[in-house]
């Protein structure tokens, strides 16, 4: 099913273009919108949501054109905002109340669902606390509780995890795909961390300077490549990793060092056999054989190299 229609997209500004001839399609389920700081993702997230004028091209989302139907998709649709925009002297509960309100919902279901909102995303115990001596993980949350609070069928994710240490950066990560799996709610979510979006996405669209680069599903993006990570242990000797190498060159196989680890271009299904046999007949340790998959930053660094990756 397709939430995101978007066609030949143009934002100009009087000193910079944000988006620039911007086609895709995006589909249910999580989508990471992925993009350099400046790559036009919040631009085109306003623009989806009726907030702000393209130059040129359209686009529609659930099937709602965002300039006629404007009104219409806000209603149905949640966002988070990058930037802190949080009252500080409410609670969390006033606050979600109040949006649930602004979105229409009678008040006795607007308190209801503030009160399962701020459960689903950990704020429950903290509710009638004031905002303002929130952590930046709660704002966060708190943030993520009035996009979700009146069941959109789709919401908008501007970078949800900026500001958060490690730990912070995992729940949130946890909530977004929970969102998207348990409650069926469509996920655009933006960010400039690619290992972030990979862990969580379906599908992957990566803008540079308001261009497409690529749009695929995460899979695609991960697929698995034709070389393979071998480990061995130091013993008997500390240079268990150059023997290894050189006995698999003297085998035919293309290999190379990098870091502890030997990288072997795989040939067939064969190569996974010499490598474990080789292994054996060295008298070394196999401590791990394993296929490598493309990164999604691959995209970035060919582009930035004029490569063009097939596939």
């Amino acid at each position: 099913m397709t939430v995101i229609t978007i066609e030949r997209l143009t934002k100009r500004f009087p000193t910079v273009t944000a988006l620039d001839q911007l086609t895709v399609t995006i589909g249910a389920g999580v989508t990471g919108l992925v993009g350099a700081n400046g790559a036009g993702k919040s631009t085109l997230i306003k623009i989806l949501l009726g907030l702000l004028p393209a130059t040129e091209g359209s686009a529609s989302v659930l099937g709602l054109d965002v300039v006629e139907e404007a009104w219409q998709i806000r209603g149905r649709v949640g966002y988070m905002p990058e930037h802190d925009c949080l009252p500080p002297d409410v609670s969390a509960t006033e606050f979600v109340v109040h949006m649930a309100r602004m979105s229409g919902l009678p008040p006795d279901a607007a308190r209801e669902r503030t009160a399962d909102t701020l459960r689903h995303v950990g704020l429950y115990e903290e509710r009638y606390r004031a905002i303002g001596g929130y952590s930046t993980g709660m704002r966060q949350r708190v943030k993520l509780a009035q996009a979700l609070v009146h069941d959109p069928q789709l919401v908008f994710l501007d970078e949800p995890t900026n500001g958060l240490d490690p730990a912070g950066r995992d729940e949130m990560l946890g909530l977004i795909r929970r969102i998207g799996a348990e409650f069926g709610i469509s996920v655009l979510v933006t960010s400039h961390l690619l290992g972030e979006l990979e862990r969580i996405a379906d599908q992957v669209v990566i803008i540079d300077a308001g261009r497409l680069l690529r749009a695929s599903t995460t899979a695609d993006f991960t697929r698995t490549t034709q070389v393979m990570s071998v480990e061995v242990t130091d013993l008997p000797d500390a240079n268990g990793r150059d023997r290894l190498g050189a006995a698999l060159t003297s085998a035919g196989l293309t290999v190379w060092p990098e870091g502890q680890l030997l990288q072997v271009n795989i040939v067939d299904e064969g190569t996974f056999d010499v490598v474990r046999d080789t292994t054996a007949d060295l008298g070394l340790g196999l401590v791990r054989m394993q296929q490598g998959r493309h990164r999604m930053d691959e995209v970035f660094r060919d582009e930035e190299e004029g490569v063009t990756r097939v596939g």
